[in-house]
């Protein structure tokens, strides 16, 4: 079953009529014939809008009980037992009552379309997810009702229903908006002039980004240019913490400022647990950042800011957003924040948006978890402090501070060893302790500067120093080593839930998943290599990177999948601890492969069955349309061959014109298949040369009856870069097409037009034309629309005419007449000494665009 069409009035606010122009396209629908049902609309006690809704059927509501109060809902079980052709379902990003059959009214809008039934809907801007953080910044609401802007992208039509500000206050005044007990405070509140203008202008950037991806593809289409400008790729860096949402949000506003651009946000995962971000905000805003339509990835870096530049520098990044750094001013004296370093370091290739938010220094908040992997400098501190630190102390208590005795003299020293447990782990702890031992002997245990110690008591005080600042150490560094294991095997369950919810639905692809992997581990290149047997060679299902390895001898690690396949890894020696990991991708990327190969076979086994279906259709061809020409001829050859009958010359005359008429026939059906043939085989090798089109159309007319045909075809026509003969079948085939369907009387049309570097000829009839949903279905082999007689054809003419045109380099597309009808539009390669240059293309394109002012509201398609 088709999917069903969603056709959306989208308002800067509320009040501007978009449930009025929703009803008044119902009526029109209505009055052409169409089956139109209103699911759901609410008017509000306006009485224009009421007023509307007379008229048309409305399907009834379903009642629910939430906190003894009735709801009325939409009955989504009733619109589908209904069926309409089209439903009216009034406010979009509505939350649907406790106990309904979804939570938000476009799921049940979603169920409609999937049964095949087109719905129209209204929406206002600010009930856009994206746009949440901009509309309470203006109007001072929160809008908690809101619908994910890939729900409204995916409408195959977008109406914006505009209004000036000043005109809409009037509506407001003039109490058509709310009732007149309300029209003051909403005035002096939601419906000021500079709100209104701000979601205005909200309204129409978005339908305008709209605007421009709609052209952008038809120009891809049609290529007409290429796309200018390079494609933004923005990244955004989360940590985990709260005002990642407000990151993402701001990234998608600025992806969507520009056409095609992408959202990725990324998380970078130290492998020493650094950052431990709370999994449930981590899972919240990976759902957001993919209903906003962006990609989320989770990376192994021990450096974020280095790792954060090397994976948008490996995306191609053209922007970084970060948030404002949540450290208090004293944290800074540690270093200048991930924020400063990625801006210092990102270089002129790489705009860095810095995006403050509420949790802007309030502190991390989240608990700092410590490593037994530490960084370099964390090393180094390590040692300072536990060499340093004694050394220091110890001047200080022998010169400038006054005496305060052996016992707190020993507690200031086994601070120290403390301090370079926490900072470089056990070896910096341990060396800390002999050295201050060896300096409380020296400096502080009489006799002094020597190490000898003359009272005993001094001697069991310093071996319990020693023990306890061993003891100390040793249970600082078996804590960073739990907390260490804790957080990697965090990370691994993480990662292999991800992996595996990924692989079970089937969203990865193997070179994806293969991606995922160099990620993961900081790889340069990996490679799923299999072969049959144990002397067969390995051959490379699969590889992502620079230089993947043939063989798995070549490989910085591999890990074997089963007897003959393994995956195999190049860039560095991971260690023992990531094999558990590594063998669960193996073993993941060993599935998605046999997955991939039965939907390959799944591919094929439906080529054969269409390859049947259409031998089947052959057949029917063969004896059903061949047949018919070939009896006419018989039957004409038959009577002149009777001697039993004397035939007039005019009799004689009509036998032989059935004759020839039979032969035509025949000869065009059986060109058809055999060209067909051709196609299906892929035999088809066209002669590129430059040609006049106004030559090739007159000759393609000789199978249509004189004046059935009017050409308007210019001789300034630039030459076109085509097969001759095989433009001028595909034309044949189209003008047929179109003379057979063309009402008695009215010829069709033939006209020729150069559009950038494309010539386009346009086939126009005045017939009944053909649905939108018919209108692919008629270029497939064995296809007649609609009441065409048997023996009118087998079907292929359209078929054939395609398969001519892209053989050529060209594109056949059909399109509504305007007033009934159908147009086929062939479209043409210009010859290379023909097109215009670029510079002239984009003169040509410049010109600016006669304005008007068109009355309020107005309503603009996208």
């Amino acid at each position: 079953m088709a999917r069903g069409k969603l056709r959306i009035y989208l308002g800067a606010a509320p009040g501007v009529g978009k449930t009025y122009a929703m009803l008044s396209e119902a009526h029109r629908r209505v009055e052409r014939g169409t089956d139109c049902v209103v699911a759901f609309v609410e008017h509000h006690g306006r009485p224009r809008t009421e007023v509307m809704l007379h008229g048309l059927e409305q399907t009834a509501r379903r009642e629910l009980e939430y906190r003894d109060t009735v709801f009325t809902e939409m009955d989504v079980d009733a619109v589908l037992a209904r069926h309409p052709q089209v439903v009216l379902v009034d406010e979009l990003a509505h939350t649907n009552v406790p106990g309904s059959r979804n939570d938000k009214r476009w799921q049940d809008v979603e169920e409609l379309l999937a049964a095949g039934i087109n719905v129209i809907s209204t929406v206002n801007i600010q009930h856009l997810e994206s746009l949440g953080d901009v509309v309470e910044s203006i109007t001072g609401v929160r809008q908690r009702e809101t619908v994910p802007d890939e729900v409204v992208r995916r409408a195959d039509q977008i109406e914006l229903v505009d209004m000036s500000p000043q005109a809409l206050r009037r509506r407001m005044a003039h109490g058509n908006i709310y009732k007149p007990d309300k029209v003051d405070a909403a005035l002096s509140n939601y419906f000021r002039p500079g709100n209104l203008t701000a979601l205005r202008e909200l309204a129409l950037l978005w339908v305008a980004d709209r605007v421009d991806a709609y052209l952008t593809e038809y120009r891809s289409e049609h290529r007409v240019s290429k796309i200018w400008g390079s494609r933004e790729r923005i990244v955004v860096g989360l940590t985990g913490g709260p005002e990642g949402r407000t990151l993402i949000r701001r990234a998608v506003r600025l992806a969507e400022k520009g056409a095609g651009g992408e959202v990725m946000a990324v998380y970078i995962s130290r492998s020493d647990g650094l950052t431990a971000a709370s999994p449930k905000e981590l899972a919240v805003q990976r759902t957001l950042v993919e209903d906003l339509g962006g990609t989320f990835h989770q990376v192994v870096g021990e450096d974020i800011p280095v790792a954060l530049l090397d994976f948008a520098r490996g995306v191609n990044a053209t922007q970084i957003v970060l948030g404002v750094s949540r450290r208090k001013g004293w944290q800074y004296v540690f270093g200048p924040g991930v924020g400063a370093t990625v801006a210092r370091d990102s270089g002129p290739d790489l705009d860095v948006h810095l995006i403050t938010h509420d949790e802007a220094g309030k502190g991390r908040g989240l608990p700092v978890s410590r490593g037994a992997r530490l960084g370099r400098a964390r090393l180094i501190w390590g040692w300072l402090v536990g060499l340093g630190g004694p050394v220091l102390l110890t001047w200080l208590l022998s010169g400038v501070l006054p005496d305060v005795g052996l016992a707190n003299d020993m507690l200031l020293l086994l601070t120290t060893t403390v301090a370079a447990a926490l900072l470089g782990g056990l070896f910096p702890a341990l060396a800390s302790a002999v050295a201050a031992s060896l300096l409380l002997n020296w400096y502080f245990t009489p006799p002094v500067h020597t190490l000898t110690i003359a009272d005993p008591k001094n001697i069991v005080a310093i071996a319990i120093f020693v023990g306890v600042a061993v003891s100390v150490a040793s249970v600082v560094d078996l804590a960073a080593r739990r907390t260490h294991q804790a957080a990697r095997l965090r990370a691994e369950s993480e990662i292999l839930s991800f992996l595996a919810g990924n692989v079970l639905r089937g969203e990865t692809s193997l070179e994806a998943l293969l991606e995922r992997v160099r990620e993961t581990f900081s790889m340069e290149s990996a490679a799923l290599l299999e072969r049959a047997s144990d002397v067969d060679p390995w051959t490379c299902a699969g590889s992502v990177g620079p230089g993947p390895c043939a063989t798995p001898e070549e490989a910085d690690v591999d890990v074997p999948v089963g007897d003959h396949m393994t995956l195999a890894l190049t860039g560095r020696v991971p260690p023992a601890e990531d094999r558990r990991v590594l063998a669960a991708f193996a073993a993941q990327a060993a599935v998605v492969l046999d997955r991939r190969r039965l939907k390959q076979e799944a591919d094929q086994a439906k080529e054969l069955a269409e390859g049947n279906r259409i031998r089947t259709a052959l057949l029917a061809a063969v004896s059903h349309d061949l047949r018919t020409p070939l009896a006419a001829i018989k039957a004409a050859v038959t009577s002149l061959r009777s001697d039993d009958v004397e035939w007039s010359e005019e009799d004689h005359a009509e036998l032989l014109e059935a004759i020839e008429e039979g032969a035509d026939r025949l000869d065009l059906l059986v060109g058809n298949l055999l060209d067909m043939s051709r196609l299906q085989t892929g035999t088809v090798t066209p002669i590129i040369r430059e040609t006049d089109v106004d030559e090739v159309i007159p000759m393609a007319l000789g199978g249509v009856p004189e004046g059935s045909v009017d050409l308007d075809i210019p001789e300034t026509l630039p030459m076109v870069a085509v097969d001759r003969g095989l433009m001028e079948r595909s034309v044949a085939n189209i003008v047929e097409n179109a003379v057979k369907y063309s009402p008695a009387g009215t010829p069709v049309l033939v006209s020729a037009s150069a559009i950038a570097n494309r010539v386009e000829v346009r086939v126009v009839d005045r017939g009944p034309g053909v649905p939108d949903e018919a209108k692919d279905r008629i270029f497939e082999p064995f296809q007649r629309y609609g009441d065409a007689p048997r023996g009118a054809g087998v079907g292929l003419g359209l078929a054939v005419a395609r398969g001519f045109a892209e053989a050529i380099g060209g594109t056949l597309h059909a399109e509504d007449t305007p007033g009934g009808g159908l147009t086929m539009v062939l479209s043409l390669p210009m010859a290379a000494a023909h097109r215009p240059s670029p510079e002239s293309e984009s003169e040509s394109e410049s010109e600016p665009e006669p304005e008007s002012e068109p009355d309020m509201p107005v309503t603009a398609t996208s």
